[in-house]
């Protein structure tokens, strides 16, 4: 029987301030918790979660996907629906807000959530069976008038009024393929788009302050060395690299990619793997003005190319505001692994770790010569106009796979002291409204847990895929094994002498 004792002033650490982290602060926070600290290496207050000035965690980004679609997962889609009105809610508060009542890296003309759609496009003819049951559950929850499938008449007629004129041209077929008499088949979901990453977290931490949460952030006070320990094994704080010591009734560790190197127990269920991502820089503005209004949210949508089905893992999104168009490469998901030594026995292990300058290890800040190789074949065929520009940036997204893409947000087994909260496994940061809600109700009802609580719920898979943690540090995706790209991968051949 797991212990409800936690009272509204007992002391409570977060280890991380991603999205897991700041979700679970706020909701605490607003559920009248008032000792909470959170704990991270990394210096958000002072680079806004900011790519550009350093933050590398997968929760700093210049955006994120927002998707109502999880196919038979009915409960992922229900609780990205309960999620908009709270994403409404801040872009309305962050828009009447005076500059100076804003955080640093915020101002009132941010939105942090844009509606501009979501084009799922196959590449080879068909809706893929993850579509057909999307389809199936939104009809089911009365929402199925929100999808528009291409080349579906009565689809086609209802996006006559549904959106602006022309927009719809546009956005169900962003790369022209009606025009070069290809094959265009896919869904257009208007319920989703993006959010800005980086602008949303900061925006949360505001309101986590604001409501009376601590946070301790850097690389000697903010970075957790180990768990203090009772004799029993219960978790009662964490020391600091600082050598610091802070006492807590309970510990939330929700630190993303860092999450298997600091409690190496975790890792049978979670593992540590990167996305790449590259970036094409618009010319300024006043120079390519067609290539802005072509990639602009308003005309362009978030897109994954192939769907879910036979795709090369590669999505992108429109233009930010700074003329930076970022596509991305999940087909695969690379691991790093390294010797970690448990921070509390001492004992080492062989985990997949991030690569970033919050490693000791020196990293390499390139990207694998596979997935650059895969954008490009994309933008050629898709964005040819893109080629001319060429790849002005790349960056490994380090995030936090569970062995079947469901979170993980429960009580260690024997440790009523530690709760994880982790797994995002490339899907999270939508949730960042409402995750929260949920880790409060099973921080008080651990024995009485609801859909969530018994989803997420600390678990094992003793045979079949998992996710590809079954394939250990000898698997293909072991990043050592890797050719990584350079700059001259980097170029468009055809474009190489411009």
């Amino acid at each position: 029987m797991m212990s409800t004792s936690l009272k509204k002033d007992s002391p409570i650490i977060i280890v991380g301030a991603g999205v897991f982290g700041l979700s679970s602060a706020l909701h605490l926070s607003q559920a009248g918790y008032t000792n909470i600290t959170v704990f991270d290496k990394q210096p958000y207050a002072d680079n806004a979660y900011s790519t550009a000035d350093g933050a590398d965690a997968a929760s700093a980004d210049f955006n994120k996907v927002m998707r109502m679609s999880y196919g038979e997962e009915i409960e992922y889609q229900r609780l990205a629906f309960d999620g908009i009105e709270t994403w409404n809610a801040w872009n309305k508060e962050i828009h009447s807000s005076k500059p100076e009542d804003l955080p640093h890296g915020l101002k009132p003309s941010d939105l942090i959530w844009n509606n501009c759609g979501f084009l799922r496009m196959s590449i080879d003819g068909q809706l893929s069976p993850i579509e057909r049951a999307t389809l199936a559950n939104l009809t089911r929850e009365g929402l199925r008038q929100t999808q528009f499938v291409i080349g579906d008449l009565e689809d086609e007629k209802r996006a006559e009024s549904h959106f602006r004129e022309g927009e719809w041209e546009k956005k169900s077929d962003p790369f022209g393929r009606k025009r070069q008499g290809k094959k265009l088949v896919g869904v257009f979901d208007s319920t989703a788009g993006f959010v800005e990453a980086s602008k949303a977290c900061t925006w949360v931490l505001h309101l986590c302050r604001r409501n009376g949460v601590r946070f301790v952030l850097g690389e000697r006070e903010g970075q957790i060395a180990s768990f203090i320990k009772n004799p029993q094994g219960k978790t009662m704080g964490v020391r600091t690299v600082s050598g610091a010591e802070y006492r807590s009734d309970l510990l939330i560790l929700a630190a993303g990619g860092w999450t298997p190197s600091l409690f190496p127990p975790v890792s049978s269920l979670l593992e540590t793997t990167a996305g790449s991502v590259v970036y094409f820089q618009l010319p300024p503005k006043d120079q390519a003005p067609d290539l802005w209004d072509r990639f602009s949210p308003e005309n362009f949508p978030v897109f994954a190319y192939g769907g879910w089905s036979k795709g090369h893992g590669i999505g992108g999104f429109p233009r930010t505001e700074d003329g930076i168009v970022k596509i991305g490469y999940r087909g695969t998901k690379y691991t790093n692994y390294e010797d970690v030594r448990d921070p509390v026995t001492g004992e080492k292990h062989r985990i997949s770790v991030p690569r970033t300058r919050y490693w000791p290890q020196p990293y390499d800040p390139s990207i694998t010569k596979q997935a650059v190789d895969a954008i490009k074949e994309v933008v050629r065929e898709a964005m040819p106009e893109l080629t001319a520009i060429g790849i002005s940036g790349c960056r490994n997204c380090w995030y936090i796979d569970s062995l079947d893409n469901g979170f993980l947000v429960d009580r260690v087994p024997n440790d009523d002291g530690m709760l994880v909260c982790s797994g995002g496994s490339g899907h999270g940061f939508k949730f960042l409204p409402i995750l929260g809600r949920e880790v409060v109700r099973i921080i008080e009802k651990p024995n009485e847990k609801n859909a969530y609580g018994k989803l997420w719920q600390w678990r094992t898979k003793a045979s079949g895929s998992k996710n590809g943690l079954e394939q250990g540090e000898s698997g293909p995706r072991n990043w050592k094994k890797q050719v990584m790209a350079t700059k001259e991968d980097w170029k468009f051949k055809e474009n190489s002498k411009l």
